[in-house]
């Protein structure tokens, strides 16, 4: 009798010192689990406000691109100026990492919870809130830039779409003007000869954006910060000439790439740089900068780079114009179009499908119905911006 009693006493013993265990580690969970529902609230709360800030195009150019980006870009720019190498590149790094990092140890926490309902519950929410941190995040950094008003209005270039008449004008004027700016490197230099370093890059485009600053402060760059991407391998072949990285606010180009579509490709991502969100915008701002450069690789580049596009879109639009006038190209620029092919081919066959548009039997893969049909804003631009000179 007296042995069952002592036996009772050890089991509420026992069972006293596991709950002085288990309360403290449930009141831990609970907490946890508490925090991290306020954090959503919060987080969903700051989301919806940042959504709906977003629709109001007013708002956002007065008091984001024009006022609280524009000083934080700067900021962000004088800071990674300091480094050499691209610090943006190594905080993605450092991003993939952590998570990788995270997704251990949730792993870990929930093997030795023995997937708890409590543990397994706590992941949904986790991820919720991380998504909803990288949102605000993006959009505080960068992304409100996509709601602002359109650049093409704000410089005053026109949106009339051209006719198929209108749009071999075009391209007669492009190739025109490629013809004599091309007649003009030659004279100076070899196309071999043209290579950059970043560093020569950045200097360069710095200066195209100083002359156009002249004739429109819109143009204004600050504290430049450009920079060459440390693994040109990766993202050429995911096909990339250049990125903007709201973390670090660089410029980053692929200086893998052929040198002829350096300068146009670092005036487009020094335009993201300035708060210009939409790339076809990017490609205009790119465009209107290295082609009024004094820079004759500048001028090139951009008119090469958009003479690719209305190629792109005469070759849909009218197949049966595209051959005679693409010959009347001059052989040096055909050559940089081989070059361009022959690189994307070798690095990303899907680049290269878009560069034989210009030049070879592409058509096929692409429907020509919904071809005649389409317009692209970088050549309606260009077509708004040279009509009266067609």
């Amino acid at each position: 009798m007296a042995s069952s009693r002592q036996t009772k006493q050890e089991n509420a013993w026992n069972l006293t010192d596991k709950l002085q265990v288990l309360l403290p580690a449930l009141k831990d969970m609970l907490r946890k689990q508490l925090k991290n529902r306020k954090q959503l609230i919060v987080n969903c709360f700051l989301a919806i406000i940042i959504y709906i800030t977003g629709l109001n195009s007013n708002f956002v150019e007065r008091f984001y691109s024009g006022g609280f980006y524009k000083y934080l870009s700067i900021g962000q720019r004088s800071i990674s100026d300091l480094f050499p190498f691209s610090i943006g590149d190594i905080l993605y790094v450092l991003f993939i990492c952590f998570i990788l990092y995270r997704i251990v140890i949730y792993l870990r926490s929930l093997k030795d919870k023995r997937f708890t309902k409590a543990a397994v519950v706590a992941a949904p929410v986790g991820i919720i809130n991380f998504a909803l941190i990288l949102y605000i995040a993006f959009k505080l950094l960068w992304g409100l830039n996509y709601s602002r008003h359109s650049i093409a209005e704000k410089l005053a270039i026109g949106n009339e779409k051209y006719s198929p008449a209108q749009l071999v004008s075009l391209a007669q004027f492009l190739i025109e003007r490629i013809n004599s700016i091309q007649t003009q490197r030659m004279q100076v230099q070899k196309t071999e000869d043209q290579h950059y370093t970043a560093a020569e890059l950045e200097q360069l485009s710095a200066s195209a954006y100083k002359e156009m600053e002249a004739k429109n402060l819109f143009f204004s760059y600050r504290e430049p910060a450009l920079k060459k991407a440390l693994n040109t391998w990766v993202i050429t072949k995911i096909g990339l000439e250049g990125y903007y990285n709201p973390l670090s606010g660089e410029a980053n180009v692929n200086m893998r790439i052929p040198a002829h579509s350096l300068p146009f490709v670092a005036c487009h991502e020094i335009a993201h740089q300035l708060g210009v969100g939409r790339e076809d915008e990017a490609n205009l701002v790119g465009y209107l900068v290295a082609s009024n450069s004094s820079d004759l690789n500048f001028k090139y580049s951009a008119v090469y780079s958009v003479l690719r596009n209305v190629l792109f879109e005469l070759r849909i639009k009218l197949p049966e114009e595209y051959e005679q006038i693409a010959a009347r190209i001059n052989e040096e620029t055909i050559l940089d179009f081989n070059r361009d092919r022959e690189f994307w081919m070798k690095y990303n066959s899907d680049m290269y499908a878009y560069m034989d548009v210009a030049l070879d039997s592409f058509l096929k893969l692409n429907n020509q119905q919904k071809g005649i049909n389409s317009y692209q804003d970088i050549v309606i631009w260009v077509y708004n911006l040279h009509k009266r000179e067609l």
